[in-house]
Formats: C-alpha cells, sequence, structure tokens
C-alpha cells in the first residue's frame, strides 16, 4: 500500500539522557535514571507522530551499514513508519547524545555521518508520486542537496497534486538563505521556528519575517515561536495562535510533531486555524515527556485534548 506522506531527510540514532540538575564536574561520575534510545532526526520524528495519528507515513534517507543503521530501521517498522525509501550507505549512521539540564536549554552532541552521504535522487519519484504530501525535514543541514535538483523534485511533486513541506534546520553560524532562496516557491508550505526565521530572513519580528519568506516564493509561511505560539502568513492573511501550556521535560521533537499535526489537518482537508491548533497540540505534547516522540498525542488523544482545550 502506497504511503500518504514521504517525510524525506535527517534521519538519526538517538540517545537521550534523563534531565540532570546540572552537568557534572570535570571527573565526576554523576549517577542518574536509565537513558532513552530511539531513532530520530526530523524525517523519522514526523514520520513516527504521524503513524500516532493515523497517517500511513514512510521515511527517506541515509543510515550505515552498521548496528545504529540496524537499529533505526528496525525501530522505524516497529513504529509502523514504511522503511522502503530507507538507504543503507557505507558512512556510519549519524548519533546524537541530548543532555537536558533543569532550567536551562538541551545540549547536543552530534556526529553527521550517513546523512552527508543523503541526495535528492535517493528519494523515489515514484513513491513520492503516490504520496499526498512530501515533507522534507532538515534542509540545509543536508550538504549533498542540491538546491536546484530539490527545486525540480519539489516542482515534480506539486505537478503531481503532491502538497509540499520544508522544514530546515540553520546552525548557529546562520547562513543558508543562498540554498534556500531557490526552493521557496515550489514549497506550499514552510515551517521554520522564530530563532531560524530571524537567521535566514535578517528580520526580527515575525511578521517582517513572513513577509520576507513570502517575497521569496514559498505559498504559506509558518512560523513555530514556542511558549508564545505561532504565526501562519499567506498572501495577505496573518493568523497568529497563542501556544498551548502543558508541562515540559524535554523540548526535543517539537517542531517535528508540529508539522506532523498540520500535515494530518492538511489530509483532513481542514481549515487553516484547526490545522495549526493540531500542530500546536502535538507539538507540545512532544514535550511532555523524554525523548522526540514517546510523549506525542494519539489521534484519539489529540481529540480530547482539542475538544477540552
Amino acid at each position: 500500500m502506497s504511503v500518504e506522506v514521504v517525510c524525506a531527510g535527517v534521519l538519526v540514532a538517538d540517545t537521550f539522557v534523563p534531565p540532570l540538575p546540572r552537568l557534572p564536574a570535570e571527573g565526576e561520575l554523576m549517577a542518574t535514571g536509565g537513558f532513552w534510545h530511539d531513532s530520530g532526526g526530523c524525517a523519522a520524528n514526523t514520520a513516527t507522530s504521524l503513524v500516532k495519528l493515523g497517517v500511513r507515513a514512510g521515511v527517506a534517507g541515509a543510515v550505515g551499514q552498521d548496528a545504529g543503521g540496524d537499529f533505526v530501521a528496525r525501530d522505524l517498522k516497529h513504529k509502523g513508519v514504511d522503511i522502503a525509501g530507507l538507504r543503507h550507505v557505507s558512512s556510519p549512521t549519524s548519533e546524537t547524545v541530548i543532555l537536558p539540564v533543569s532550567g536551562q536549554d538541551r545540549r547536543y552532541v552530534h556526529t553527521f555521518g550517513a546523512n552527508a552521504d543523503f541526495r535528492v535522487e535517493d528519494i523515489s519519484r515514484e513513491q513520492v508520486a503516490g504520496a499526498e504530501v512530501l515533507c522534507l525535514g532538515g534542509y540545509l543541514i543536508l550538504p549533498g542537496f542540491d538546491p536546484g535538483a530539490l527545486r525540480e523534485l519539489l516542482a515534480f511533486a506539486r505537478k503531481q497534486g503532491v502538497k509540499t513541506v520544508l522544514d530546515v534546520v540553520v546552525t548557529q553560524g546562520g547562513g543558508g538563505w543562498e540554498a534556500l532562496a531557490p526552493v521557496l516557491p515550489e514549497v506550499d508550505y514552510f515551517t521554520p521556528n522564530d530563532h531560524e526565521a530571524q537567521l535566514l530572513s535578517g528580520k526580527v519580528e515575525p511578521r517582517a519575517q513572513a513577509e520576507r519568506l513570502l517575497a521569496a516564493g514559498c505559498g504559506m509561511a509558518l512560523i513555530t515561536r514556542g511558549e508564545k505560539g505561532v504565526l501562519a502568513a499567506h498572501g495577505d492573511e496573518v493568523l497568529e495562535l497563542p501556544a498551548f501550556a502543558l508541562p515540559v521535560v524535554d523540548g526535543s521533537g517539537a517542531g517535528d510533531a508540529f508539522a506532523a499535526g498540520l500535515i494530518a489537518g492538511l489530509l483532513r482537508d481542514w481549515e487553516l486555524r484547526d490545522c495549526l491548533r493540531l500542530a500546536s497540540a502535538l507539538g507540545a505534547s512532544a514535550c511532555t515527556k523524554l525523548g522526540c516522540t514517546p510523549g506525542v498525542f494519539t489521534w484519539e488523544e489529540a481529540e480530547t485534548f482539542l475538544r477540552d482545550h
């Protein structure tokens, strides 16, 4: 059976350390609870969240021919994610260790690995043509992605009636506009967070960020703002919604869960406001447990939450 959504992009073998009261001192052994090992990365997180919502989703990405790659493939398949688009390459599987510290932002230790070997050409056009949505996560940290080739793939998808969703990762040094600008005219929904949007657009205020992104050609700019909610801009229309307040254990994966909620609403032909409410609820739910997807609502949980809030 073909998938409804192809989630292409970054794939990672994640290791989460439980929230620490502080970082250990030099030479100190700090005891903590059990680590959490999970398949992760933008593509895996979005696909996993979509499956929890009852959507048929598959990944397209690269892992190594190693234990980490076997783990990612096995874990995603166990979660119900289609792995037909998974490539095993000679480079080692990408891995991240996530260190959350109480009252502070998370710290990451990362090896890029097989993601550097992933190419636009590795994404099956046949699978894309059979889907309803193509979602690319982690663009700008996929060094093998040629902007011209990506624009061509997105244009192909749209000609097939497939909606295109693009998410990015922007490093602290900023940059990336030169690689982003050529593909935006073929993007239906662009979903950066406000920090990424600032680095890309050079604008501080979210409305100004959205104006710059729309002027570059994307169909809709959806800027997530954490506890401040989300701003969506399309043409002359601007819609702002507040965030749902849920207890925060670990903010990892919130943006990917937001994208999954948005896509699930689009698949049901919902109005934009309802799509954003579902997306915001999914993003908030991701923060309630350690890891990117354990806390993400199922469809039944999301329905109950939205009815009560």
